[in-house]
């Protein structure tokens, strides 16, 4: 029985003019010759020596130059066909360049047709010849390409599996040791553990398109650029809207953690939040838990785009936390509970640092509008935002109230990936 990559490999070329025979019989003169030039020059573009042996290289390479030549020769190539088929998906799994695989099919017609040199170079032959070689290259290219993609697919399902599942057990404090062995994934001492709020793009509001799938995409551009960054090394469990990421303390300095950041925010076109907090490895999942406490506080906040660390935030953290100070830090703010208009400005006026005409730009009012409504504020809470000790009690007050005004959305992201 035929495999699924020879079915659809198969093919025989049907030209309308006559073969060019002679070069043909010219390169069976000389095959050893031919096949070990475009060996090594294949071997000379692989990125690492050793990645087959000349044999498997030499193999493939008479695959290609047989192909070309039956081609050329009017020949039925369909076998020669599935048997580059299964080569290419061997390249694939042992996780060769494409390109690499594609230089080696050229480079075999390229040498090839240095033995076809038509006799009589009329116009009419030399069309003749372009043809061939067009039908030659495009049958070795979409028979590599497809085999090839499929191989590079299946791999990559295995290895998100074997991630999703390790990442998993990390995150649930379970044994690791044997699963890291299964899925040949090395367990790091030590993680930073990030929790991830990938905004969403402009175009899944767009009506005229699939919302669904501007968001895998969006979600498939960060994967691409996480493993462009770290590799395979990195763990992450990650939705269309964020989740959580485990990269190896021996990887990437803490300092390089922001470019990370910055790098997968390029990569998806939208904004990213994230927060860090450094784990031993049996520390990971209260290191994940308050990781996303601390992102679900820089929304509430709403901090602007950018990796955040528990140093940053640890005074709105510990206001943050249940208890009588929380509850009576909320309170202060009740008489603005029915004056929105001067809660918002209150709250970009601190955000702002006080600057009243980029409060005034933002809020699209006048400086004069600004300055009234912080008098208000003041009037009506006792607190006075212009003095230190106001604006200190005000933005304390605002920081507790948060935890209740604003529900988070990377708590849901965070469950999805996890789940």
């Amino acid at each position: 029985m035929r495999t699924a990559i020879e079915e659809e490999s198969t093919m025989t070329i049907h030209l309308e003019h006559p073969p060019i025979s002679r070069p043909m019989r010219d390169l069976r003169t000389r095959p050893g010759r031919l096949v070990g030039h475009v060996a090594d020059d294949a071997a000379a573009h692989r990125p690492r020596p050793g990645d087959a042996t000349a044999g498997e290289n030499a193999a493939v390479t008479r695959i290609c130059v047989d192909i070309a030549g039956g081609i050329l020769d009017g020949h039925d190539v369909a076998e020669k066909a599935d048997q580059l088929a299964v080569a290419a998906a061997g390249w694939a799994h042992e996780g060769i360049p494409v390109d690499t695989v594609l230089h080696a099919v050229h480079e075999s017609l390229r040498q090839r047709m240095k033995f076809a040199a038509v006799p009589e170079a009329t116009g009419s032959s030399l069309l003749d010849s372009f043809r061939q070689v067009v039908a030659a290259s495009d049958l070795m290219c979409t028979t590599v390409s497809r085999a090839y993609v499929r191989q590079h697919r299946e791999v990559a399902s295995e290895h998100h599996t074997a991630v999703h599942t390790l990442a998993s057990a990390l995150l649930a404090g379970q044994p690791t040791t044997t699963m890291a062995r299964e899925c040949g994934i090395a367990v790091a001492e030590a993680y930073s553990v990030l929790a991830l709020w990938i905004q969403a793009h402009p175009d899944e509001h767009d009506s005229r398109v699939d919302g669904a799938v501007v968001a895998r995409r969006r979600l498939r551009r960060v994967q691409a650029a996480l493993a462009q960054r770290c590799g395979e090394r990195a763990l992450g469990l990650l939705s269309v809207d964020g989740g959580t990421l485990l990269i190896p303390a021996n990887l990437l300095a803490d300092k390089d953690l922001d470019t990370l950041v910055e790098s997968l925010s390029r990569g998806a076109r939208v904004d990213i939040t994230a927060a860090l907090m450094p784990a031993a490895t049996d520390e990971i999942p209260a290191a994940a838990e308050r990781a996303h406490e601390l992102l679900d506080m820089v929304e509430r906040l709403d901090c602007p785009p950018g990796l955040y660390r528990f140093a940053d935030l640890a005074l709105e953290y510990q206001l943050t936390r249940p208890g009588p100070g929380r509850a009576e830090l909320g309170e202060l703010l009740r008489p603005l509970d029915n004056h929105p208009e001067l809660y918002e400005t209150l709250r970009v006026h601190i955000a702002n640092n006080m600057n009243r005409r980029r409060t005034a730009r933002l809020l699209h009012i006048h400086t004069n509008t600004v300055d009234y409504r912080i008098r208000r504020v003041a009037h009506l809470t006792g607190l006075d935002p212009t003095q230190g000790s106001g604006l200190w009690q005000l933005r304390s007050a605002m920081i507790a109230r948060s935890f209740h005004t604003h529900p988070p959305r990377h708590r849901r992201a965070h469950l999805r990936a996890r789940s």
